[in-house]
């Protein structure tokens, strides 16, 4: 079909006003958070399922493909194009005007649309005493409970695990073609396409059909306890947890996903931890996975040069959020966008705003509790452990029976110093971004790895070789220390191969027998393990769906 004809269709279907097709007008959808870009022929915003089911069939039809967007929040590029070698014109469909939530038992699960934002998710729940998977982090940037799913995210919350179901509504494209619905929500919602899906959009749910399908990973706790296994906890290609649009990866058209809530702990605690000796943290670890009666809330680490990188350059972040909360994040990083798109056509470059929150921050008086930075000072590595309920006298206990150590101390943190503590943790996780902003001309650009260790590993420190050590300027170590998933960003020194200091970075972490990525998906930055590429296959057969994933094939039928 003629690229003016398919756009003609579109038109009728979602209204002129969303196909976008001018490179102004596409440009935030097509340009990734942290990576990605590339041309479409349109960008089409539905505003109903049955629109999103329509335009999904017109695109399909035409012969192009389908890349699904929704928060465009994703740090590996895995919702947008990728370049320009792509057999066949892009799509992309944008999901957020798709935003409805439908709460089940009480609240007990919910129904999430395609655009629905964990922070709207978050405060739904909260005046029912409950929570969804994620409360801080992800929520924080506007991110979308389904792209959650799609990815199999992880998290801070330890019991929770990576985000799972197994009931969802999706639509797949079969080997010749064709395109249909697929309902597994457990819901009886009838058999026509159109009628299943604005059902659902309306909230006209009939009473759950009885099913074994779980709605969250209900083996988590006990899996991550198992602190003898050879293997990591979680990671994305784990086999155990890619079923249909959980880690789909946008290989599958998902219109909804039915999930499970969790009760939100009426009493919590936090201890903040510090060491100079890593395997006190590995003891600490390893007792109590392996013998509380209560797991931890969360349990985050962060190494010193982490802390002072983001005590610096995530400062205006952790005020902005302790001053005026997460609910207006979303909108700041959007106005973000919009002020970088309006510099870069003016010829003056991406990072103005970045230098100019930098510079407002520098104004604002010390942000950080006293106890914290002086224990910075003391202490090279630092543990941030939350507890709740029973959880915390048994914490209290143990800590208060081991500390103080040759090489460590605790405290236990007031209410706002526990906030502050984790505040700062969340802090870190952007503040490589914005040293490179500031820097930009000393810096080439960052290698962002999440990787999932061993749940035996006790060497979980890194040491690298001193020939690629001498090519990084910043090297930032934090994460999930109980799930044992850390974030490490390496901030690659001017007139250096970030391309070469990642595959290095590879083969180092293969050795140590980690498995990356552990929690944002391969995106298009990291290469699909052959179990992964062979799950996008079976779901995907004509590859016309999000192509090239994974490094994977960008051409029909795989070729």
């Amino acid at each position: 079909m003629r690229r003016d004809l398919l756009l003609a269709r579109l038109r009728d279907i979602v209204g002129s006003a969303h196909v976008l097709t001018t490179p102004r007008g596409t440009r935030r959808f097509t340009r990734g958070f942290r990576y990605g870009s590339g041309p479409v022929a349109a960008v089409v915003r539905p505003g109903s399922l049955v629109e999103m089911w329509r335009v999904l069939n017109a695109v399909i039809a035409s012969g192009r493909v389908v890349i699904l967007q929704a928060a465009n929040t994703g740090l590996t590029g895995g919702s947008t194009p990728w370049g320009e070698d792509y057999d066949r014109e892009i799509v992309l469909i944008s999901v957020m005007r798709l935003n409805r939530i439908h709460l089940l038992k009480g609240g007990e699960q919910v129904v999430c649309l395609p655009g629905a934002t964990l922070d709207t998710l978050e405060k739904r729940l909260r005046p029912l005493g409950r929570e969804p998977h994620s409360v801080i982090g992800s929520s924080c940037i506007g991110a979308s409970v389904l792209g959650g799913i799609c990815n199999n995210s992880g998290g801070a919350l330890i019991h929770r695990g990576p985000a799972y179901t197994q009931l969802s509504l999706y639509a797949e494209v079969r080997a010749d073609g064709s395109v249909a619905l697929v309902n597994h929500l457990g819901l009886d919602l009838g058999d026509d396409p159109e009628d299943i899906l604005t059902r659902l959009e309306r909230g006209d749910l009939p009473e759950p059909v009885l099913t074994d399908a779980w709605a969250s990973d209900r083996e988590y706790a006990s899996h991550v306890r198992d602190i003898e296994a050879g293997t990591p906890a979680r990671f994305n290609a784990d086999p155990r947890r890619l079923h249909e649009a959980a880690g789909c990866a946008g290989k599958l058209a998902v219109f909804a996903v039915r999930l499970d809530s969790f009760k939100a702990e009426s009493e919590t605690a936090v201890f903040y931890i510090g060491s100079n000796d890593p395997d006190e943290l590995t003891t600490i670890r390893r007792h109590i996975l392996g013998s509380f009666d209560t797991l931890p809330i969360a349990g985050e680490y962060i190494h010193r040069d982490a802390y002072d990188i983001a005590a610096r350059y995530g400062k205006d972040t952790f005020l902005f959020i302790q001053r005026l909360g997460t609910d207006r994040m979303p909108a700041l990083f959007a106005a973000k966008a919009r002020i970088d798109a309006l510099t870069e056509r003016l010829g003056l470059g991406t990072t103005l705003s970045d230098r100019l929150a930098q510079g407002l921050s520098r104004l604002a008086p010390q942000h950080l509790p006293q106890r914290m930075n002086a224990y910075r000072d003391r202490y090279e590595h630092h543990l941030l452990l939350k507890m709740g309920g029973a959880g915390i006298a048994e914490a209290r206990e143990y800590l208060s029976g081991i500390f103080p150590s040759a090489s460590g101390a605790m405290f236990e943190c007031t209410s706002d110093e526990g906030k502050a503590a984790f505040l700062h943790r969340f802090a870190v996780a952007g503040a490589a971004v914005r040293y490179r902003a500031i820097h930009a001309q000393e810096v080439e650009d960052i290698v962002a790895l999440d990787i999932a260790l061993r749940r035996n590993d006790r060497e979980w420190v890194e040491t690298l070789p001193a020939e690629l050590d001498e090519k990084l300027a910043v090297k930032l170590y934090y994460g999930h220390f109980f799930c044992h998933v850390f974030h490490q960003d390496y901030v690659v020194r001017k007139g250096h191969d970030c391309l070469a200091v990642e595959h290095a970075m590879w083969r180092l972490l293969d050795r140590r027998g980690a498995e990356y990525p552990a929690e944002h998906n391969v995106g298009h930055l990291y290469h699909a393990k052959p179990e992964l590429a062979g799950f996008y296959r079976s779901i995907d057969p004509t590859n016309a769906l999000n192509p090239g994933i994974g490094h994977t094939s960008k051409c029909a039928h795989w070729h």
